[in-house]
């Protein structure tokens, strides 16, 4: 008898698997004697879970022909397209192999093609199946029920295993294949996990895997500018790792944030997808969403956002599990509009849609599920033995595939085709290499064939696959990414339909402008959790999620130096109109069309004018009394220095240069010393004439003209020599203060071009002349009780008391503005109108009334009789008493005599200036 082994009670452990498979697998497999077979025309053939095809090299298949099955059962509804397209592809590849002359020639492929029923751990029960023969059997223990030993079936060498489809089942499948070193190459598992050769070093593929995809939906994330997406997956290796390796990527490139990472249980609940639609509306900004999962879950994740009422709220980034099917957006076309979708670059084999037509139950006997695919795609029964139980049509047999039914080729075809091709190709490199010039296959490959050197040749291999694309692989086993980049549009006509708009070979190459979005809306839609700051503005990130921000603005002289920061503008710059970058301040200067400038210089104008009037009539009345007895020489020194205080205003308010302030320093204080250092000598000399007349008939020494210059220009001295002191210390330049407009605002800034003269400076230079003024004030103070007839003492005095006001108005005024931001123009004018304002009341008081006199009464300016110097001390002592003598006499009498008597006598008379 025979043997048995039930499949299913098989451990489902991979490592118990091995254990088993190490050390008692030998006496657990079916056997069966060729005298023991069923002749029984209704019983199952001996293959029945299985397609077998004889061969001089059989391979192996692993296919999901049938689903998942509910309540413990392996199996369930049959897959027509990912089932029996995939495996007649097979099968249709082995026969243009087999009938190929160039390639193995001699040789002929075989195959054992399992069902993995779309469940991992079944398909690892099927799959050891293709150990059989590598395990050395024992049946020393194992007898039959009439004492006889068993007759074990030689099962067959398999040499090489296509599949499987799902990365699940890949994986589970490709650890024991290794273990006896079969290479598998397949031809949909895309799971990033099975590109680990340390782990899967006999697993290939023919398809890239999904760390290219989840590259090339990085790329698409980032072509559209989105940088907050959520990513949806279904539980298992597909789902996960595809995820997993779009989320490792973001995460090293940056730039794209995960707003949620949700998953679909294997065996959803009632109302999980709503719960999973409300989860991802936590996030709203996150529009995109990141699918990786099968075409159910698909189907009820847009099912779900439907409902919700969330149609046209989501954007769908799919991989290519939902690629261009149909089947997942049908009756929800519109919640499904927009969604960009990826697949494998690949073409439809026309060879194979012929053949597949062609299939029939009468030429299609091989293909053990071949009767049911009959009744499932034409809807019909097979007589009383059929699969599908209910009242419906019999087969009649001559249905044809593509006329009676729809029919259009499955998306892997091409891709299995390939991996029989490979594995041929891999066997036709190892046959010329082992069994050159020898016709079929030679004793070292009949014997034996080793799946580590075969694996090698399968590395190496290199041709045009079945679509003209070609097949490669790198060193772990991938094949390179090559992928079609569709959109789910709804046109004007209101029909739905997959439209290429882009592809991806190691580079995104999208074409944006053939994108349609929800029906009416041009324009590209966002899913970003902040929207972009503008220019000028930094991202403030939000903590542990670096694409939320809040955008700040850069304030005061701050320009956007980066995405994040804000930096200061170098002192002499400020932020652009963006604050993108810094630009230089405007610099300015008081300008001569300025209101701070006009009204100083009129006022300067008309001094000049009256100073030059003054001086001219002086000269022109040169010789007369009054100018005689004014003193002419100090006169012309302090009418030199009332316009100089005039024109200074002129150097003040010239642009700036190297020129303009060396004079400035030079003529800034020096009008002031020569007005001051005159009227100085003046009520010096005044004061020791009656003091010294007081105490004696002698005239004090250095009252004459000549000695009143040198004093005087004794004393202007001083000044010039702190002026060339200054020059040697510090030389004049210019300098563009910065800081004196730097108002909060950077717009209003300005920088002043001045020269380098400080406040510190500029009272050094008019300190003298205010010490000289001070004192002149004191000499006036002291020679207030001279007579008014007989000098001009009075009149001196009431001119530094008007002028001290005004300097001590000025000082306030000027040192008061040196924080407002108008300063350059205040001080500026204020310091112009204060010399101005010094000079007309010194021009005003001193010498108005002289020219008055000159012009208008020419009868007063006549020569008078002489005294003696002691007359004129006595009658200026006495003048007090003698009030009525003095009041009947014309002004300047006293001073007319006094001047016509020094100029006759110098030794002993006097003029009283």
């Amino acid at each position: 008898m025979e043997a048995q082994w039930n499949p299913t009670s098989y451990p489902q452990s991979p490592s118990v698997v091995f254990l088993l498979v190490a050390t008692s697998y030998a006496w657990l497999l079916p056997v069966a004697s060729p005298q023991r077979i069923p002749t029984d025309p209704q019983a199952a053939p001996e293959y029945a879970h299985s397609i077998r095809l004889d061969g001089d090299i059989i391979l192996g298949g692993l296919f999901p022909v049938h689903s998942r099955g509910d309540r413990g059962t392996p199996c369930g509804e049959l897959k027509k397209e990912k089932g029996i397209h995939r495996l007649e592809a097979m099968m249709f590849a082995i026969d243009l192999i087999n009938k190929d002359p160039e390639l193995l020639p001699n040789i002929t492929l075989g195959a054992r093609i399992l069902d993995t029923c779309s469940r991992d751990t079944y398909a690892l029960e099927q799959s050891l199946t293709f150990v059989q023969a590598l395990i050395e059997r024992d049946g020393s223990d194992v007898r039959c029920a009439n004492g006889d030993p068993p007759i074990f079936t030689k099962p067959d060498k398999i040499v090489g295993v296509i599949g499987a489809a799902a990365s699940s089942v890949s994986i589970m499948v490709a650890n024991i294949l290794r273990l006896f070193k079969i290479p598998q190459v397949s031809y949909a598992s895309t799971a990033p996990e099975l590109s680990d050769n340390t782990r899967y070093d006999f697993f290939s593929r023919v398809v890239p895997p999904d760390s290219y995809q989840a590259q090339a939906m990085m790329d698409i994330v980032t072509a559209m500018e989105w940088n907050y997406v959520s990513t949806l997956a279904s539980e298992g290796n597909y789902g996960e790792s595809g995820v997993e390796a779009f989320i490792q990527i973001s995460r090293e490139t940056g730039g794209v944030c995960i707003a949620q990472s949700l998953k679909i249980p294997r065996e959803p609940r009632p109302g999980e997808f709503d719960k999973i639609i409300r989860r991802l509306l936590e996030t709203s900004n996150a529009r995109a969403i990141i699918m990786f999962a099968n075409e159910d879950d698909i189907r009820r994740i847009l099912d779900a956002a439907k409902r919700n009422n969330q149609t046209g709220h989501f954007l769908w980034v799919g991989s290519d599990s939902w690629g261009s099917k149909i089947s997942p957006v049908i009756g929800q076309e519109r919640v499904a509009e927009g969604a960009i979708t990826i697949l494998p670059k690949r073409a439809s084999v026309d060879a194979f849609d012929r053949y597949f037509r062609s299939r029939s139950l009468s030429n299609n006997r091989r293909n053990v599920w071949f009767a049911e695919f009959w009744e499932e795609n034409f809807n019909c029964k097979l007589g009383m033995h059929g699969k599908r139980p209910g009242s419906l049509k019999k087969c009649t047999g001559l249905e044809k595939v593509g006329r009676d039914s729809s029919y259009e080729q499955e998306g892997k075809v091409q891709f299995v085709m390939d991996a029989v091709y490979a594995m041929a190709h891999a066997l036709h490199r190892m046959h010329r290499e082992l069994c050159y010039g020898y016709p079929g296959l030679c004793p070292r490959m009949a014997s034996n064939i080793d799946g580590k050197e075969l694996l090698s040749h399968i590395r190496a291999v290199s041709f045009n696959g079945s679509a003209g694309t070609p097949v490669v692989f790198n060193e772990n086993g991938d094949a390179p990414g090559r992928y079609d980049i569709f959109q789910y549009q709804i046109t004007n006509r209101s029909t739905a339909e997959y439209r290429v708009i882009g592809s991806w070979t190691n580079k995104l190459h999208l074409k944006v402008e053939a994108m349609r979005w929800r029906t009416g809306d041009p324009s590209l839609p966002a899913s970003v959790c902040s929207i972009p700051c503008r220019a000028g503005e930094r991202k403030k990130v939000v903590k542990g999620v670096p694409c939320c921000w809040h955008c700040e603005r850069c304030e005061g002289y701050h320009y956007q130096a980066s995405e994040f920061t804000c930096e200061l503008c170098p002192y002499e710059m400020r932020p652009d109109a963006n604050r993108t970058g810094c630009v230089p301040i405007p610099i300015i200067k008081l300008e001569w069309h300025s209101p701070w400038a006009i009204v100083p210089v009129f006022i300067s104008m008309l001094g000049i004018i009256a100073t030059s009037f003054v001086i001219v009539t002086f000269v022109r009345y040169n010789d007369t009394p009054i100018v005689r007895a004014s003193g002419r020489e100090m006169s012309y020194v302090l009418l030199t220095g009332i316009f100089l205080c005039y024109a200074i205003t002129f150097l003040m308010i010239a642009t700036p240069d190297v020129g303009v302030c060396s004079f400035r320093r030079i003529f800034l204080g020096l009008g002031m010393c020569f007005s001051y250092a005159a009227l100085l000598t003046k009520t010096n000399r005044i004061h020791r004439i009656f003091e010294q007349g007081k105490k004696s008939v002698t005239a004090p020494r250095f009252i004459s003209p000549a000695s009143q210059l040198v004093i005087t220009f004794s004393l202007i001295s001083v000044q010039l020599l702190g002026v060339f002191v200054w020059f040697a210390v510090d030389p004049p330049h210019t300098v563009v203060d910065y800081g004196e407009q730097r108002t909060q605002d950077p717009t209003s800034a300005r920088g002043v071009l001045k020269c380098d003269i400080s406040d510190l400076s500029l009272i050094c230079s008019l300190g003298y002349s205010i010490l000289l003024m001070v004192t002149c004030t004191v000499y006036a103070i002291k020679t207030r009780g001279v007579p008014e007839t007989f000098n001009e003492a009075k009149p001196i005095g009431f001119t530094m008391y008007t002028t001290c006001i005004i300097w001590l108005a000025f000082i306030p005024i000027f040192f008061g503005t040196s924080q407002s931001a108008e300063r350059m123009y205040i001080q500026t004018t204020t310091l112009t109108i204060s010399l101005s304002l010094s000079a007309s009341v010194s021009l005003g008081m001193l010498y108005m009334p002289k020219v008055y006199i000159i012009l208008f009464h020419p009868e007063q300016n006549v020569p008078k009789r002489k005294r003696s110097f002691k007359a004129i001390v006595t009658a200026a002592t006495m003048s007090g008493k003698l009030t009525q003598k003095g009041g009947d006499r014309p002004n300047g009498e006293v001073k007319t005599e006094l001047c016509e008597s020094m100029e006759t006598n110098s030794a002993t008379e006097l003029e009283l200036g």
